[in-house]
């Protein structure tokens, strides 16, 4: 194993999987990693912000919903390897909250390019990575209508 430069160390996260009846709702990345690609809202933690309290901010920066959370789904490695090298250039640890809609319609903002409500067939179509569409999935299992 390659250790980081001492400036490097892994990024705590946070996503929330938003349920309004049986859909849940996705972003479209508008930056790196996964640039394009339809995900959770979700970001970094702020210093001296618990998760929970991150988990709800992120929501409502990426997307105007609001939500309350049910519970923890999972905590994940995002290991981002560089396709030059192998190497890996980014490590983040994913924290995924799952929420109750309340209010509030998806607009896309901070970064995400876009925001909607999908079904889970059409999530689970759309969700390009393995992890994010069984953290989904779990959701669904675990808390879902």
């Amino acid at each position: 194993m390659v250790s980081p430069p001492a400036s490097q160390s892994p990024v705590p996260t946070v996503g929330v999987v938003c349920l309004r009846g049986d859909q849940v709702l996705l972003i479209k990345r508008g930056t790196a990693p996964r640039l394009g690609q339809w995900s959770l809202p979700g970001g970094r933690l702020e210093w001296g912000e618990t998760t929970q309290v991150a988990a709800l901010r992120e929501l409502a920066e990426e997307t105007g919903v609001q939500a309350q959370l049910l519970g923890l789904v999972d905590v994940l490695d995002g290991l981002f390897t560089s396709r030059e090298t192998g190497e890996t250039t980014r490590h983040y640890v994913m924290i995924d909250y799952a929420a109750r809609w309340i209010s509030g319609e998806p607009v896309a903002g901070d970064d995400a390019a876009d925001a909607r409500f999908v079904s889970l067939d059409e999530a689970l179509a759309l969700v390009e990575w393995d992890v994010t569409r069984q953290v989904i999935a779990e959701t669904f299992a675990r808390f879902g209508v």
